[in-house]
């Protein structure tokens, strides 16, 4: 059976895009797997039918995160609250040759106990982070041993993106390439791959159902959640680690970024003032290292095993927009597109979002832009607030959107939403009363939006709510 651009194919079963049409048939998929020591044969699997696939679920019950502002959920948002930048200069190598000398760079990272001593000697920064934060998310959900020994491991599933995988890595392996007296790292192409670190983390588990990455660019980490939640959606899977890694602050990297001219400069002498989203000043992106992992449960499965919820994922949507490579349509057609196929998934209507974190990378063409689609989507809502973490992380790439819905989330669950620092001197276009000040705010957020809109007219936007 072909896959057609109405559906994904899955082992045998054909997964319709919107779940909530009900002429969606089911296919058995049967497989069988050699016995490993230890492991039970796996002798068939099918999605779970016994309740309607409209009237399930999909919970937040683990989060787990590596960034510049912290590497557990509470410090890195109490941060946030409490507007305190993560970008300094770049210390780990010699950027004086790059116009933009500085970034969201991670200081003080361990990966001990939760990554093997022999894998964090070989791996990239961006595994390393993967590796730990998708652990930190079981343990933050309450997977312990016992629990872990007790899931049906075909029904737990990995979709943790990257855009980059192991720049250092693939970097040492080209230089050694380019050396006739020296063998290269039988390890340097499997470890710098952007898909092993989803893969290696299954191995960890043992965890058997659909394991994969999506790259999209800056879009990765949204375009995963929405891929993991499909899973749970269709009855495949009861739980799924997804996100996104990244590890960006390389010279390849940066050096690229700069001959596009997007990455901020003038800031190199006062980094924390660099990221700058909506302000009149803002003259690029800084780019920030880390990774965000969320751990998705379907709700029943939640509730009977006691598992704390954060809040509920209701949906979202990713589209094209067709127009330019690294710009978006000037009317913001394809992130209105995206945003109100969005609320049309989850079934919201505009007015019942109240919070959007939004993309807002600190470019003049993109927050710009963006804003103008804000306006068009919710139409001058008086109650909704607005802001971007980057102004605080820098932008993540790949990690940026798991990392945006982590803060989403925090902001649905403490009641606090923070604020946009260096918003000094708010571009004349923008409605500076739908953006949150200098301070942080509280709201008794409704529905939050998430946004990520990448390179490639990559489109996303997720939904969460509290859970009633």
């Amino acid at each position: 059976m072909a896959a057609t651009s109405s559906s994904w194919l899955v082992g045998s079963y054909t997964i319709k895009a919107n779940r909530k049409n009900p002429n969606v048939k089911s296919h058995k998929f049967y497989f069988t797997l050699p016995n490993r020591p230890g492991q039970a044969r796996a002798s068939s699997a099918q999605p779970d039918r016994k309740v309607p696939r409209q009237k399930r679920r999909v919970v937040v019950t683990g989060i787990g995160i590596t960034t510049p502002l912290g590497h557990d959920h509470d410090t890195f948002y109490d941060n946030l609250l409490q507007g305190i930048s993560g970008i300094s200069k770049i210390e780990n190598f010699d950027c004086s040759q790059l116009p933009s000398k500085i970034g969201g760079e991670i200081k003080s990272f361990s990966a001990d106990g939760w990554v093997s001593s022999k894998l964090a000697k070989r791996a990239d920064k961006y595994m390393l982070y993967l590796l730990t934060a998708g652990k930190k998310a079981l343990a933050d959900g309450g997977i312990t041993d016992e629990v872990h020994k007790e899931l049906n491991k075909t029904r737990c599933g990995i979709v943790i993106g990257s855009s980059f995988g192991g720049l250092r890595i693939f970097q040492e392996w080209l230089t050694t390439m380019m050396t006739p007296s020296k063998m290269p790292n039988p390890f340097s192409i499997p470890l710098s791959a952007n898909n092993m670190g989803s893969a290696i983390l299954a191995i960890d588990l043992g965890w058997m159902g659909p394991n994969y990455v999506v790259n999209a660019a800056c879009a990765t980490s949204n375009t995963c959640i929405l891929s993991a939640a499909g899973h749970i959606f269709e009855g495949q899977t009861d739980m799924m680690l997804c996100g996104g890694s990244d590890a960006g602050l390389h010279p390849i990297l940066l050096g690229g970024l700069a001959s596009c001219r997007i990455l901020s400069k003038g800031q190199n002498c006062d980094p924390t003032k660099a990221s700058r989203p909506w302000d009149t000043d803002r003259d690029g992106v800084v780019v920030g290292d880390g990774a965000g992992v969320l751990l998705l449960e379907e709700f029943e499965h939640a509730k009977r095993r006691g598992a704390n919820i954060y809040a509920e994922f209701l949906g979202g949507s990713f589209v094209t927009d067709p127009y330019h490579m690294t710009q978006p349509h000037p009317d913001g057609d394809g992130m209105v597109l995206c945003m109100e196929r969005a609320l049309a998934d989850a079934g919201v209507a505009n007015e019942d979002v109240n919070y959007i974190n939004a993309h807002a990378p600190s470019t003049k063409i993109g927050d710009l832009r963006e804003f103008r689609a804000l306006i068009r989507c919710f139409n001058n809502n008086p109650e909704l607030r607005v802001n971007s973490s980057k102004s605080m992380t820098g932008h993540m790439l790949a990690a940026t959107g798991a990392v945006e819905a982590i803060a989403t989330i925090k902001a649905i669950q403490t009641g606090w939403i923070h604020p946009n620092i260096n918003l000094d001197n708010p571009d004349k276009e923008m409605d500076k009363n739908l953006l949150v000040g200098p301070e942080k705010e509280r709201l008794d957020i409704k529905v939050a939006m998430s946004n990520s809109f990448a390179f490639g007219g990559h489109n996303s936007s997720i939904l969460f709510a509290p859970i009633k």
